[in-house]
Order: C-alpha cells, then structure tokens, then sequence
C-alpha cells in the first residue's frame, strides 16, 4: 500500500484531519512517519490502528482509557491489562446496549399509542363526513 496524507487517511477511517493529529497529539498514535516535504504518511499498519480507536470511541470508551490502552499496546506488555480494559468496556456496553433496548421499548409503546388515537381520529373523522353522491 502507498502512504497516505494526513487527509487520505483522515477519509478512509471516517475522522476529521484535526481529529486524527489531535490524536496523535495525545498520544493515541505513534509518531506518523513524515516524507521528504515534512508531511506525515500513514501505512497500512496506522489505519489498522486508527480503525480500531475510531470503532472504540464511536463506543463510547472514554479518550483517557483510550490513551491507557495505546499505553499499554506500546509497551508491549500489560496483556492482562489490556484484556481487563476491553472486557470491562464491552460490560460497560452491554449495560448502555440494555438501558437502550428499554428506551426504544418505551418509545415503541408510545408510537403505538399515538398511531391507534390518530387511527380513531381518522375513522371518526370519516363517520361524521357527509356521504357525496
């Protein structure tokens, strides 16, 4: 694969390009590799990464326990670490994924409710109209 642009790699991960240096600011990301002409170029093993934090955060994991898991993945050590962080943030969606479930139950019920009234307001509305010949 040829490196890409700040801007190519920012369009094929779904991020804005200030997003993607923000976070390579904050240490989400290594060190981009930079061309001759000083601009960064992205590998194919950079958007691996960034697909992976992008699906995180889109998650709802928070930026501190995303930079705590780079952290943890530089060091190449702390898999046990690693392993706790994940599952303790997909219990953290099921629980989301849950409260959702019984929201959309909720709005399910009163879209019901507001479909039959406007369904009787509508026979109702048709009873009382006088027949044209």
């Amino acid at each position: 694969m040829q490196a890409l642009s700040t801007r190519q790699a920012a369009d094929r991960v779904g991020l804005s390009q200030d997003t993607l240096r923000w976070y390579e600011r904050i240490g989400l990301l290594d060190r981009v590799p930079r061309g001759s002409d000083g601009r960064r170029r992205f590998g194919e093993r950079d958007l691996t990464w960034l697909t992976l934090i992008t699906r995180l955060r889109a998650t709802g994991m928070p930026v501190a326990q995303m930079r705590e898991y780079a952290e943890l993945v530089r060091s190449d050590s702390g898999i046990e670490e690693r392993l706790a962080l994940l599952e303790e943030h997909r219990e953290r969606m099921a629980r989301l994924r849950a409260d959702l479930d019984a929201c959309s139950g909720l709005l399910d019920t009163k879209i019901d409710h507001y479909r039959r009234l406007a369904a009787e307001r509508s026979d109702s509305d048709e009873a009382s109209e006088p027949r044209r010949a």
